[in-house]
């Protein structure tokens, strides 16, 4: 249990890390608008990972209406980061694949709730190209950081 419980908190540091390493704004991007304690792009990425992974799950439990919530998270998420950096780029890159995800939820479609995750990771990973930071690879993950959550759907 211990090398699993370190596994977990070197990943909450990488993340951390790797998040505030990608937070690059725009000089434009604060505005008398913002809070000045508005969160960074690198702050928001950290959060969708963790969207990203719950999503995985709950689709995966077939709890529906836990991956609608997550997506509904994700947009919230991207709309920040398009406030931040302006222009489409996060629209052109993960759109389509939200909307597709959003239809597979719907009608509770898991092959295309897989086709459509598999998409949003490759959309993640081309606007992390774009933006210059393609270090940061997205892909389906493997194992659930959130032990103290039931993804089950509730009877």
């Amino acid at each position: 249990m211990r090398p699993r419980f370190a596994a977990v908190i070197a990943a909450v540091m990488l993340t951390t890390l790797t998040a505030n390493a990608q937070d690059k704004r725009p000089a434009d991007a604060s505005s008398a608008t913002e809070p000045a304690d508005f969160p960074g792009v690198g702050e928001i990425m950290a959060l969708q990972q963790m969207r990203h992974i719950k999503l995985w799950f709950a689709g995966h439990a077939g709890n529906w209406r836990l991956a609608d919530y997550e997506i509904g998270e994700l947009k919230e998420g991207f709309d920040d980061v398009t406030k931040l950096l302006g222009g489409d780029i996060v629209d052109s890159h993960v759109g389509a694949p939200i909307a597709a995800l959003e239809k597979a939820i719907d009608v509770k479609d898991r092959a295309g709730f897989d086709t459509a995750f598999d998409k949003l990771s490759a959309g993640c990973n081309a606007c992390h190209h774009t933006l210059d930071h393609g270090f940061i690879a997205i892909h389906r993950p493997t194992w659930l950081p959130y032990s103290d959550q039931s993804f089950t759907p509730p009877k």
